[in-house]
């Protein structure tokens, strides 16, 4: 049982109708939380991608994940599944609209849109989009700390609880490693070295995470790039104690699912639509 199958009602305590504040009687409520909801039409679902999509490179932006050109978010067409939207090459994530968005087929055409793509973006994602039919969305940046962790070589550790939700549920990628990738042979044995898992660490490059919705895959990348911040300051310090295999497994199963993710980005959300209301247009 996670968080999101113990909402609902509780019993009311015996005295304490009487309890009131605004003329409402202080008992328990009937509470329950967001979760994401049914389209109409796939127009209004496509719209919602592209929003997301806009939204969270902004959001990357403001986290400062950007470095020159490089770095891309990637989301199905809910309508034509093959095709998938991403950011233009050269674009700043901070100013990226729904409308700057343009679609993208596997051999790299632009399809919808009249900026041109990058290379790299287009190789790896529609590598893994074409692998892993579940996977809606991707993310990639060249973050300070995820290119740090990447030449390691080594696992993200369960150190913490946040780090928790990548336990035995992420891998670590040596092929291609370092390289800039644009070929296509090499985006596909990118893709067959990740072929399960919420996230990737790319070998001296840097990490990559994939979800069912922009807002889980975006999640993971934010959560999992301070997760590394935090190993290397504690690897830093001294000698990190990891959480057992117990804990770290049962608190990968309490937030480190779908729903857990998506809805963990749910706050960064509502302040991005109220501080950049044009991500819209």
């Amino acid at each position: 049982m996670t968080i999101f199958e113990r909402t609902g009602s509780a019993s009311v305590a015996t005295g304490t109708e009487d309890r009131t504040i605004d003329g409402r009687p202080l008992v328990p409520q009937d509470v329950s939380l967001e979760v994401p909801q049914p389209f109409d039409t796939v127009e209004e679902e496509r719209a919602h991608r592209k929003a997301k999509l806009a939204g969270a490179l902004r959001i990357f932006g403001k986290f400062g994940f950007s470095e020159g050109v490089a770095g891309h978010i990637t989301v199905r067409d809910p309508e034509f599944p093959e095709l998938f939207w991403v950011n233009s090459f050269g674009m700043n994530f901070r100013h990226v609209r729904s409308s700057d968005l343009i679609l993208v087929d596997h051999e790299g055409n632009v399809v919808y849109g009249s900026r041109p793509v990058n290379r790299a973006a287009f190789v790896l994602h529609s590598a893994i989009h074409e692998a892993r039919p579940e996977v809606v969305a991707a993310a990639h940046s060249h973050s300070v700390y995820g290119k740090a962790f990447s030449s390691l070589g080594i696992p993200l550790g369960p150190l913490t609880q946040d780090a928790c939700a990548f336990y035995e549920d992420h891998t670590l990628i040596a092929e291609q490693g370092g390289a800039v990738v644009f070929e296509v042979d090499a985006g596909k044995e990118f893709a067959a070295a990740f072929p399960t898992g919420k996230a990737a660490i790319h070998q001296n490059h840097g990490l990559f995470t994939v979800g069912e919705t922009v807002d889980e895959a975006a999640w993971w990348f934010i959560t999992m790039e301070r997760s590394c911040q935090a190993q290397l300051a504690a690897m830093a310090a001294g000698t990190p104690i990891e959480i057992n295999h117990e804990y770290a497994s049962y608190t990968r199963q309490q937030t480190g699912f779908p729903l857990a993710g998506w809805f963990q980005f749910q706050p960064l959300w509502q302040e991005i639509c109220r501080t950049d209301p044009e991500l819209f247009d």
